[in-house]
């Protein structure tokens, strides 16, 4: 009786350690996906942007081109809230034909992700 009571237990903590590790693991394998690339030119990847962050209630305020290079300037609308807020960055590069958005919010970025899949 004694050692069926310790294989029991035994089994149970591997089980709740199991469970357990299984969270962690897969939260490791989202720290590599941080940039997101498409095969688009640049033009649509910025025009896709600037219509995505427009239906959002972001403001555009301006788009620069630094060589192959576009950097997105935006902020909260007005609609929200009295005053200026704060003025956030979108940067979006060519590589190898590729298209790669850095430094952009998960939610506007999975929004992007469908328009640009259409």
């Amino acid at each position: 009786m004694r050692a069926r009571q310790m294989v029991w237990s035994g089994l149970t903590i591997a089980a709740v350690l199991g469970l357990a590790a299984a969270p962690a693991h897969a939260q490791g394998k989202e720290n590599h996906k941080e940039k997101q690339h498409y095969v688009v030119s640049s033009d649509r990847a910025v025009s896709v942007t600037r219509t995505v962050l427009i239906d959002r209630g972001y403001e555009v305020i301006r788009v620069e081109q630094v060589g192959p290079t576009r950097v997105v300037y935006y902020r909260l609308g007005k609609k929200w809230r009295k005053g200026r807020r704060p003025v956030h960055r979108m940067v979006i590069r060519t590589v190898d034909r590729r298209v790669v958005f850095e430094e952009a919010e998960p939610s506007v970025l999975v929004d992007i992700d469908v328009k640009l899949k259409l």
